[in-house]
C-alpha cells in the first residue's frame, strides 16, 4: 500500500509540494520557529534523512504550526505578484511553496504510523482539523484560483514542455475538484465538512489501533495454543510464562487461525478481530463512520456530484463508478463460484474426520491448509525455514531489483533510526551513482498501524534538487530473542509488493514533485508494486533467497514444484474477500446526500446482500468498522485500486513472459516507459504505449485460476 495519512487526504498542496532543499532562509522563520527545532533547516544528514535522535514529540507542533504560516505568506506572495498570471510566477513557486510543512509532516507521518504514542495521537487529533483548514485556505482562494485559470486556459500556446503543461492541468483539476468554482456559501459550507471530516478520520485512526490492541486474545493456558510453534509460543508469553497474547493485525483473518488447532480459540481469536471496533466501547466506530460517509456524499452534492465516488474517480484511470463496478461484476461470479466449490472440499474434509461441525470463518484458514497439504503434499511449516527475513529481503528483493534495474544495496549504521529493528540501506545505480536511501521497518508493534505500505520521507524534484528517502514498513512478528525471523510465503510476497512502491519512488524523474514518482491515481499506483510480486517466485530469484536458515541449503526443487502448483489454491476465498471489500468501499461512497445510515452492521450487511457476496464462510477482507484504508488512508471509493492494477500487473507480466522474461533491458524498458513517468501523461496512453494495446482482464483471471 502506498500511504497517504489524514493531513495528506486534506492538504493536498501539502502532499504535493515539497519538503526539502529549498527551505525558507534562516532568517524568514527566525520569529516563527526557533533554530533549536530540528525541522529549523532541512537536515544536514545524507539525502537530507531526519534526524530522528534529535526530535521530540514537542517539536511537532510548532514546527508544523510555522510551516502553515510559511506556506500560507507564499501563497499571498504569489497572489500579489504584479503583472498577469505565468506559468513562471504562478506555478513554479505553488511547486516550492510549503517547504517546512512538508519536511516536518512527512516525518510525523511515518512515526504516527508506525512508532506512535499517546503523545503523537493527541497532536494528530488536534491537528487534523487545522490542516483541512490551511488546505482550503489555498484550494479555495479565489485569487490563487484565477491566476491557475488564466494560465489553464492559455496552456496550448505557451510553448510548455510536456512535464509543465501536464503541470496545470493537474493543478487545475485538483482546485476544480476542491471547490475552487463553488459560490462562497457553499464553499464555507465545504470548509466547515472538510474540518468536520478531517478531524474524525483522525480519530477513527486513533480508536482503531487502541480496537486492535485491547482486541488482542489473552489466554492463560498454553494449551489453548495447541498448533503453533515452540518459537511462536515463546514469543506471545509475558515474562512470567503465565499468559500468552495474540496480537490482531489489521486484516479479518489473523495468521495464527491457520495453525491454531483448538476450535474454542480459533472462535475466540476471530471473533475478536471481528468485533474488535464495534462493542459499544470507547474503541467503538461506528458512529464515526457512518458520520464520515454522510458527510462525503454532501461535499460531492455541492461540488455537483451524484456521490463521493463520482467526485473522487474524476482523476483516476476508471474515471467514474459505472467503470469501477462494470469491473468488479466481472468478478464477482467466477470468484463466489469458486469460493463455494473450495468451501464444499472443506467441508468433506471436516466430514472425514468426523468433526461433526458445520464449517465457519474461524475454521477456514486452518482446514484450507490441511486440503493443501493433503492435495499439494505441502503446509507452511516446510515452506517457513527457507524463508529467513532479512536473508529475503537483501538475496530476494534486492537481489531482483539488481538483476532487472542493475541497482544495489549498502546497509549504513551510521544514520539515526526511529526504532532499534529498523534498518537503512544506501541506494546504488547501475551506474555507481546513489539514487537514495531506503528503510526498512519489518516487525510488529502494539504501537504500529495495522498492514504493510510504503511512503516518502524525501521526495524526488529535479526543481528542487532533492532525492528520495523512502520506507517501507510491515507487521511480521518478532522472533524471540535468538531465534531467526522465519517468515510465510505471503509475507514475503508482501516484501517484493511494498518494495515495488519503493522502486516506484526511486526511479521518479519529474522536475516538479507534485507529479513525481508514486504521486499517481490509486487505481495506477498499485500497478508497480504488484506487478513487482512476480519476481518473487521467478527461478533466478527464488534460487537466490530461498535458502535454509540453519544449513543454508537451497530450496528443494520438489518443495518449489509444490508452491507453484498450489498457488491457483483457494484464490476463490483470497480474492472474494478483496471483491467483498472494494464492493463494501464503493457501496458506502456511492450513497446520495440524503440516504440516512442509523446502522452501520447492517449497511454492511445489506451492501454484501445485494452484490452477491454475503457469505458467511468468506468474510470480507476489512469489515467497514475497521477499514483503515478508505476511513484513515486515503483509500475511499479507491480499494477497488488493488484489483484493476493486479488486471494491470499480469497483463504486463504476460508481456515479459513473451519477451524473454526477467532481462536488464526488459528492465530497463519498463523503468523508462512506467517507472519513471510518475505522473506526467494520461495512464491509458502510458500503459498502452508501454504494452502495445489495453489491458486484459484474461491473464488475472487465469493466474487465480478462475479459468483455463
Amino acid at each position: 500500500m502506498r500511504q497517504l495519512s489524514v493531513f495528506a487526504l486534506f492538504a493536498v498542496v501539502i502532499l504535493t509540494t515539497s519538503c526539502q532543499n529549498e527551505g525558507k532562509k534562516v532568517e524568514e522563520i527566525k520569529d516563527e520557529l526557533p533554530a533549536t527545532n530540528p525541522f529549523f533547516a532541512a537536515s544536514d544528514l545524507p539525502f537530507q534523512a531526519p534526524a530522528f535522535d534529535k526530535i521530540k514529540n514537542t517539536d511537532f507542533l510548532p514546527a508544523m504550526d510555522a510551516g502553515m504560516k510559511a506556506q500560507l505568506k507564499e501563497i499571498k506572495t504569489i497572489v500579489e505578484t504584479p503583472g498577469a498570471a505565468t506559468f513562471e510566477n504562478t506555478f513554479v513557486p505553488l511547486e516550492k511553496s510549503g517547504q517546512l510543512l512538508m519536511r516536518v509532516r512527512n516525518v510525523f507521518n511515518l512515526l504516527s504510523g508506525a512508532n506512535t504514542n499517546p503523545e503523537l495521537q493527541a497532536i494528530e487529533e488536534a491537528l487534523a482539523p487545522k490542516f483541512a483548514e490551511h488546505n482550503d485556505a489555498i484550494y479555495l482562494n479565489s485569487q490563487l484560483f484565477e491566476r491557475v485559470k488564466t494560465v489553464y486556459s492559455s496552456r496550448e500556446s505557451l510553448k510548455l514542455d510536456s512535464e509543465s503543461k501536464h503541470l496545470v492541468e493537474y493543478y487545475y483539476q485538483r482546485f476544480v475538484l476542491a471547490g475552487a468554482n463553488l459560490k462562497e456559501t457553499d464553499k464555507l459550507r465545504l470548509r466547515e465538512l472538510n474540518g468536520e471530516v478531517a478531524s474524525l478520520s483522525a480519530k477513527f485512526t486513533n480508536l482503531l489501533l487502541a480496537a486492535a490492541k485491547s482486541g488482542a486474545l489473552v489466554v492463560d493456558n498454553k494449551e489453548a495454543l495447541a498448533g503453533l510453534s515452540e518459537a511462536e509460543i515463546s514469543a506471545a508469553a509475558n515474562e512470567e510464562k503465565t499468559q500468552w497474547t495474540l496480537p490482531l493485525q489489521n486484516t479479518t483473518q489473523q495468521p495464527s487461525l491457520q495453525n491454531l488447532t483448538n476450535r474454542e480459540t480459533r472462535e475466540k481469536l476471530f471473533t475478536n478481530s471481528w468485533t474488535r471496533a464495534s462493542k459499544g466501547d470507547e474503541n467503538d466506530t461506528r458512529k464515526i463512520i457512518e458520520r464520515i460517509a454522510v458527510i462525503r456524499a454532501e461535499q460531492a452534492s455541492i461540488l455537483g456530484y451524484e456521490n463521493y465516488a463520482a467526485w473522487k474517480l474524476q482523476n483516476q484511470m476508471a474515471k467514474t463508478p459505472k467503470a469501477v463496478q462494470d469491473f468488479l461484476d466481472q468478478l464477482v461470479p467466477a470468484t463466489v463460484a469458486k469460493a463455494k466449490v473450495e468451501a464444499a472440499d472443506i467441508q468433506a474434509l471436516i466430514d472425514k474426520q468426523k468433526g461433526g461441525f458445520e464449517l465457519e470463518a474461524w475454521d477456514w484458514n486452518m482446514y484450507a491448509e490441511q486440503v493443501r497439504k493433503e492435495r499439494y503434499d505441502l503446509d507452511d511449516t516446510q515452506i517457513k525455514p527457507y524463508f529467513e527475513l532479512w536473508n529475503v529481503l537483501e538475496n530476494g528483493v534486492f537481489y531482483a531489483a539488481n538483476q532487472l534495474y542493475g541497482l544495489t544495496f549498502k546497509e549504513r549504521k551510521d544514520l539515526p533510526v526511529y526504532q532499534e529493528d529498523v534498518r537503512v540501506y544506501d541506494v546504488i545505480d547501475k551506474d555507481g551513482s546513489q539514487i537514495g536511501l531506503f528503510y526498512g521497518d519489518y516487525y510488529k508493534r502494539d504501537n504500529k498501524s495495522g498492514g504493510a505500505w510504503m511512503s516518502n520521507i524525501v521526495d524526488q524534484s529535479k526543481l528542487l534538487e532533492t532525492q528520495p528517502v523512502i520506507y517501507n514498513v510491515c507487521n511480521f512478528t518478532k522472533p524471540a530473542e535468538g531465534e531467526a525471523a522465519l517468515v510465510s510465503f505471503d509475507d514475503v510476497i508482501t516484501m517484493f509488493h511494498e518494495f515495488g512502491h519503493a522502486l516506484h519512488g526511486f526511479f521518479g524523474d519529474q522536475q516538479y514533485v507534485s507529479l513525481s514518482g508514486t504521486n499517481t491515481p490509486r487505481d495506477f499506483v498499485e500497478f508497480p508494486s504488484q506487478f513487482n510480486e512476480n519476481w518473487a517466485l521467478y527461478p533466478t530469484i527464488l534460487n537466490n533467497y530461498a535458502k535454509h536458515y540453519e544449513t543454508g541449503e537451497p530450496m528443494p526443487q520438489t518443495l518449489i514444484d509444490k508452491i507453484k502448483k498450489a498457488s491457483t489454491f483457494n484464490q476463490g476465498y483470497a480474492l472474494t474477500e478483496v471483491v467483498s471489500a472494494a464492493s463494501l468501499d464503493m457501496q458506502w461512497h456511492t450513497i446520495s446526500k440524503d440516504v440516512k445510515i442509523d446502522d452501520a452492521d447492517v449497511f454492511e450487511k445489506e451492501a454484501l446482500k445485494r452484490t452477491h457476496l454475503d457469505l458467511k464462510t468468506v468474510p470480507p477482507r476489512y469489515r467497514s468498522t475497521y477499514f483503515l484504508h478508505i476511513w484513515g488512508n486515503g483509500y475511499a471509493a479507491g480499494y477497488y485500486a488493488y484489483l484493476w492494477t493486479e488486471m494491470l500487473d499480469h497483463d504486463a507480466y504476460a508481456w515479459f513472459e513473451d519477451n524473454g522474461g526477467l532481462t536488464p533491458e526488459n528492465g530497463q524498458r519498463f523503468r523508462d516507459m512506467i517507472l519513471s513517468r510518475g505522473n506526467t501523461e494520461d495512464f491509458e496512453k502510458l500503459y498502452h504505449d508501454f504494452r502495445g494495446q489495453g489491458p486484459k482482464i484474461e491473464p488475472m483471471l487465469k493466474n487465480r485460476g478462475l479459468i483455463d
